[in-house]
């Protein structure tokens, strides 16, 4: 099954959310998503202040994520948690 843009994203932050800055390769390899369009979803997470880009000379750069990235991780986990509870509650109601 293809996995949507939003779900890649927050592929991303959960990826960075685990520790030190990440090159792109290794995000890459973590998300499993090819490097073409890792670069697009990076550059649209760095564009929201979700994600950094920490760029040395000569060095690839290396991606760690934001305080308002870990917040809307967060807010999406607690969303998440509730989502289930929902749909229960309309099953019973349709019965």
């Amino acid at each position: 099954m293809r996995r949507s843009k939003f779900v890649l994203h927050l592929d991303i932050l959960r990826t960075l959310s685990h520790g030190k800055p990440m090159k792109p390769t290794r995000i890459m390899y973590e998300v499993n998503v090819c490097y073409r369009f890792l670069e697009q979803y990076l550059d649209f997470l760095v564009g929201q202040s979700l994600i950094e880009r920490n760029t040395s000379v000569g060095r690839k750069p290396e991606y760690q994520i934001t305080q308002q990235g870990l917040n809307a991780l967060k807010s999406y986990s607690e969303l998440e948690k509730t989502l289930p509870l929902v749909e229960k509650e309309r099953s019973k109601a349709a019965f």
